[in-house]
């Protein structure tokens, strides 16, 4: 047999291996240096090579954890995030975290074993019905490798499609007695992929003509509008913002679009498209162009944009261009190629700074006066904290009002569980952020209920020494649960829980704990927290007040 350039070039690449240590060594060689999960009896062979190959570990306390560690890194760093699990209940507990990746588009791989059979064999320790179809229903697709080439084939596709197609979850699994058994090494790192092309020239020609001709352009951007954080720097802009800015076109972003507009551009009305009144807004356009967003029902809350005018669509899934929001134009391709559809040099059209900022000013006294007293932390929390703060938010109602009112001035950092809506996602996730960015500031925001769901991986963040503000809003209730119950005329049911001495419980893991009277000791815990040696739970209550 003749070994192949990376073999020859890696001496360690010549040995033969069992299958579970081959399969860490290729991981390292496509890139990847940080592998979330837990060792069991079924999967330990995937950790026999782990720090042979140089991979760092991060031991999860739950495979919930894990998969949403790996979710958090893998949106922090551009990079997969990849897991290793057990069978059964190992790869059971990180399907929510697949099905979270799989909404909101992250590029996370979850490798983990099978049984060798189980059909003719019943009663086994983990075994279940149908592993591979269970997965499949939350990743994007989920195959069984029978042999170490079979392994090496899907490991590489999928990272070939992380690179040129949506970013979604994978499953791979190997049987255990292929995992034990001897391999060669992986062959050489494929090429890397293009992206796809970026829309015939004729349609981009079209939406410059239908611009031209528009007085009254609206563009809505989603997440898949800002540059790949693997492809470029943190705070780099889209190659089309300065031509779009000089259109005079207005805007709105998706809550998973902020930062792709600048905050303060005098015509970007901001995230607020789920507002009701968004939909006149957009009703009354003469042309609107929706880049990078699929317009799912997270997105508007409700069934319809509310466009009279024509659609174009811009978008890389042609799943999303043919959905409930067809447009009357599509383009199938990544949206860097908006540079090409933009006119040169501004349109006269009769979008005004005025109606703009009256209409932001109006959904923001809306915003607080639906949750009272969190606009106020919102400010507060925003002014604290460095400029390139990446913030992990889980499904509470601080988040709900940050992601209308917060302004983010750049893309990719503001993290959010939005389709598949999963509690408990924020602390997990944070970590993985945090350990993406080292010596970078990563802020957690998390309800007193979704906390509990995963606060035992507050001992993973401790155990790794990370400066992690989790910002604790504790309102003793499900609060938003409880909102809703009373406007469908429901007697509040189950919303009111006993919950433990917070502060007691981060002390137990080791954390600091702080629980902030004011809004001014609440920027001081903040700041104090982002240069601590491990993770401080920041307790926060609708009792705080503005006063010193």
């Amino acid at each position: 047999m003749t070994a192949t350039p990376s073999q020859t070039s890696n001496p360690a690449a010549q040995q033969t291996r069992p299958l579970g240590a081959q399969i860490s060594h290729l991981l390292k060689d496509r890139g990847v240096t940080h592998i979330f999960g837990i060792p069991g009896v079924h999967n330990q062979e995937m950790y026999r090579g782990i720090e042979e190959a140089g991979l760092i570990h991060v031991l999860a306390r739950h495979e919930q954890g894990a998969g949403f560690m790996a979710d958090g890194y893998a949106r922090a760093s551009g990079r997969p995030g990849v897991c290793y699990v057990i069978t059964g209940p190992g790869l059971c507990n990180i399907m929510t975290p697949m099905g979270q990746g799989y909404s909101d588009s992250v590029s996370m791989l979850v490798i983990s074993s099978c049984l060798d059979e189980v059909a003719a064999k019943q009663g086994q320790l983990h075994q279940m019905k149908d592993q591979e179809i269970a997965a499949g229903t939350v990743c994007d697709w989920s195959h069984t490798a029978l042999s170490a080439q079979a392994a090496y084939q899907l490991v590489d596709r999928a990272f070939t499609e992380f690179q040129t197609a949506r970013k979604r979850p994978k499953h791979i699994q190997v049987p255990i007695r292929q995992l034990e058994g001897m391999a060669e090494a992986a062959p050489a790192r494929p090429p890397a992929r293009a992206l796809p092309a970026q829309g015939e020239p004729a349609v981009w020609e079209t939406l410059r003509d239908r611009l031209a001709a528009s007085r009254r352009p609206i563009f809505i951007f989603g997440g898949g509008a800002a540059p790949q954080r693997d492809q470029v720097a943190a705070d780099q802009k889209p190659d089309w913002l300065e031509a779009f800015r000089a259109l005079g076109a207005a805007s709105f972003v998706t809550y998973a679009g902020r930062g792709v507009i600048p905050a303060d551009d005098p015509l970007h009305f901001g995230s607020y498209l789920a507002r009701p009144e968004s939909a006149e807004v957009i009703g009354s356009a003469d042309l609107v162009v929706a880049v990078g967003t699929s317009l799912s029902e997270v997105d508007l809350w409700r069934d319809h944009l509310g466009h009279r005018a024509e659609l174009i669509r811009i978008d890389i899934d042609p799943e999303v261009l043919s959905d409930a929001q067809r447009g009357d134009i599509f383009v199938c391709g990544d949206a860097a190629g908006l540079a090409r559809g933009l006119p040169d040099g501004p349109l006269t059209t009769s979008w005004t700074t005025q109606e703009v900022a009256q209409a932001k000013a109006r959904w923001r006294a809306q915003s607080d006066a639906e949750r009272p007293g969190i606009v106020p932390l919102c400010d507060a929390l925003k002014d604290a904290v460095p400029a390139d703060t990446m913030y992990y938010s889980d499904m509470t109602q601080f988040a709900y009002v940050a992601k209308e009112v917060t302004p983010m001035d750049r893309p990719h950092h503001w993290h959010h569980p939005y389709g598949f809506g999963t509690l408990g996602y924020a602390l997990p996730a944070a970590i993985g952020g945090a350990i993406a960015r080292p010596g970078l500031p990563t802020v957690c925001i998390i309800g007193d209920y979704g906390f509990q769901y995963t606060m035992m991986e507050l001992a993973t963040a401790v155990e790794l020494t990370l400066p992690l503000p989790i910002i604790l809003w504790d309102n003793g209730k499900l609060g938003e649960i409880e909102d809703s119950m009373v406007r469908a005329q429901i007697a509040p049911n189950a919303v009111i829980q006993q919950n433990p001495d917070f502060l007691k419980l981060a002390e137990a893991f080791g954390a600091y704990a702080k629980a902030p009277q004011t809004i001014k000791a609440f920027q001081e815990d903040l700041q104090t927290a982002l240069k601590a040696d491990r993770p401080t739970l920041i307790r926060v209550t609708p009792d705080i007040h503005s006063g010193d």
